[in-house]
């Protein structure tokens, strides 16, 4: 340990300590991104024992000076970060110290790193889920924007990958978009459970200072300070939601990149990307890779092991604060750089995506898709049971797959010798755009449906 951390926090200790001791202790190189956070904290905190009468009014000015050129020395990148001085909140009270001499020994009254830190992660999370909404909001954009000019366009759904249904393009954009808003809505909860203030809880009890809480919760932003000391100090809940969000997210965003890698594809050929997001092989000048999209569903399950991360850490731990929770900030951090990367990565894939609307078409008419419309048909025209349709709708299948034709190729008499029932009109539900067309109910991939959701969507975002 070095002279100048003992000055700080030693007075308990002779001995400096080991080097590997002072390595593991060190967070500056990870929690320096809390310095303005903290700074703001310091600036509240001391605003408020000024208030109180706990310090002197020209002792919370030559404080706030002084932090706030503390600040500007960060931002301009003047400012040396030391190791030795453990921690973000050590390293800007040392250098306040320098500036203004004695009266920063008195910013930490009624204060404990442990109540600082608690709120500087929360500071620094709370902003976090505003970027990340943020980002979220712009995706959602991107796919409204596809979905409209597409709402048109008839494509294969799919269930286990084969060929289910046709939906269309608009409809299937939209997908997602309903996905991100449940995203966006968990980030919007969890932001306004977190926005409540430890500061002032100091170690674990509180303190004897006549200090006001509300106050420095106010100043903060914060909804109210938090009502017990012990979990203020211990809880990283805020963190936890905000990973397990952004592993959802996340997740989604897997799942759409996942299908832009398939589509793209030689063998789909429903959309390709250019050459902002490709990259070509250093063997096979044919290729076009669609890296983006495989890093972005890669990002996934590093977003999730920082989530799985901070809950093993913080599964043993008894109240209220333990050296464990240093762990907390690398896992938050390294999330939260990688959701913003693939929410970005993935809002530029949609909007330079170009999809082939005679591809997808190609594919959707194939694959005997409309084959629930001829069952339903069936139901509806000729008062079948749902059941028999389905059997006689096999029957045909099996029939057209036989013959290499699709559905709406077999003969009207092919047809009536599965069953008589079976008239002229049905040629109106085979074709994969009456098929689209028809699925007008709420919710449903009709183009209509697909433009009412769009508008709807539009001025939502506007």
């Amino acid at each position: 340990m070095t002279d100048d951390a003992n000055k700080m926090w030693g007075g308990r200790f002779d001995a400096g300590q080991d080097a590997i001791m002072e390595a593991i202790n060190a967070s500056i190189g990870f929690d320096q991104r809390l310095a303005r956070h903290d700074i703001e904290g310091s600036l509240a905190h001391a605003a408020m024992l000024a208030a109180t009468g706990i310090i002197t009014d020209s002792d919370a000015k030559a404080i706030r000076e002084g932090l706030l050129t503390v600040l500007s020395e960060i931002d301009t990148g003047r400012f040396r970060f030391q190791a030795a001085l453990e921690d973000i909140h050590m390293n800007i009270e040392s250098r306040l110290q320098e500036l203004i001499g004695a009266p920063a020994g008195r910013l930490h009254t009624a204060r404990s790193r442990n109540d600082q830190v608690a709120t500087d992660l929360r500071l620094w999370v709370r902003d976090q889920c505003d970027a990340a909404i943020a980002g979220i909001r712009a995706l959602q954009r991107a796919l409204v924007d596809q979905a409209e000019a597409g709402a048109d366009w008839v494509m294969p759904g799919f269930t286990h990958l084969q060929t289910a249904q046709p939906v269309t393009w608009g409809h299937h954009m939209m997908a997602y978009v309903e996905m991100l808003e449940r995203d966006a809505s968990r980030l919007a909860d969890a932001r306004r459970r977190m926005n409540e203030s430890p500061l002032g809880t100091c170690a674990l009890a509180g303190t004897s200072f006549p200090i006001d809480r509300h106050a420095t919760a106010k100043a903060l932003g914060f909804d109210r300070p938090m009502a017990n000391s012990l979990d203020a100090v211990a809880d990283r809940d805020f963190a936890l939601e905000f990973l397990a969000a952004s592993a959802i997210v996340a997740m989604h965003l897997s799942r759409l990149a996942e299908e832009i890698v398939i589509w793209s594809s030689a063998q789909f050929r429903f959309v390709s990307l250019s050459d902002r997001f490709s990259t070509g092989s250093s063997i096979m000048p044919q290729k076009r890779n669609p890296d983006a999209a495989e890093l972005v569903r890669a990002k996934t399950g590093r977003i999730l092991g920082s989530a799985v991360g901070l809950f093993t850490v913080m599964k043993g731990l008894a109240l209220a604060y333990s050296k464990d929770l240093q762990e907390d900030k690398e896992q938050v951090f390294d999330a939260a750089d990688s959701l913003m990367l693939v929410l970005a990565a993935t809002e530029g894939m949609v909007r330079d995506i170009s999809a082939d609307p005679d591809a997808l078409n190609a594919a959707a008419s194939s694959g005997f898709s409309t084959s629930t419309d001829l069952a339903d048909w069936l139901v509806r025209e000729a008062d079948l049971p749902f059941r028999e349709a389905h059997h006689v709708t096999g029957r045909l299948v099996a029939m057209a797959e036989a013959e290499n034709k699709d559905l709406q190729d077999l003969s009207l008499e092919q047809m009536t010798s599965v069953h008589e029932a079976i008239t002229a009109q049905v040629r109106d539900v085979l074709g994969a755009g009456n098929s689209v067309r028809s699925r007008t109910s709420y919710g449903g991939t009709a183009p209509e449906r697909v433009r009412e959701q769009v508008a709807l969507w539009q001025e939502r975002l506007s």
